[in-house]
């Protein structure tokens, strides 16, 4: 039982605050990473509520400026739709304000809709066969940008107009 407890590094709440900060400083976190962070360096939850308390008066932690970037980053380099963003941040349990307010904030309608239409047209053209019909290839389609985490109304706008222009 002795050699489990020693697989990890326990550290005093001085220590580990040190090491949480500059965890928190390499890159934006969520409050239940560097909770899960904390409670692998062996804390007691009241020290680790202490010290996210800290953090967040100190700037270090701050769930919309992650929820912001977390958006920013996964629409423009990523190519994500809204409703895949939406489903990760939950998943990392972003509250629901920091989530509609970041996916409001940071992505523009006009370039969402380009987005949708440049991967639709990339996708169109990347189907192989071509024996396959026009309704195979749409549901192809269809299925690649619900994938990606696009709404299915932005994504039949974007094939009306794809189409509209292909013939």
């Amino acid at each position: 039982m002795e050699e489990i407890n020693r697989r990890y590094k326990t550290y005093t709440p001085d220590q580990a605050y040190v090491k949480i900060r500059h965890y928190c400083a390499f890159q934006e976190r969520t409050h239940q990473e560097v909770k899960m962070k904390l409670r692998g360096y062996g804390l007691a939850w009241s020290d680790i509520e202490q010290m996210i308390s800290k953090l967040i008066e100190e700037g270090f932690l701050n769930e919309e400026r992650f929820a912001a970037a977390f958006v920013g980053g996964k629409f423009r380099m990523k190519q994500w739709g809204r409703k895949k963003i939406e489903m990760e941040l939950r998943k990392k349990q972003v509250s629901e304000y920091n989530v509609k307010k970041a996916i409001r904030d940071e992505i523009d309608m006009d370039e969402y809709q380009k987005t949708i239409s440049k991967l639709i047209e990339k996708k169109w053209n990347s189907i192989k066969p071509a024996d396959d019909t026009m309704y195979t290839k749409q549901a192809k389609v269809r299925a690649y940008m619900l994938q990606r985490g696009f709404e299915n109304n932005f994504i039949s706008e974007g094939m009306k107009a794809f189409l509209k222009n292909d013939e």
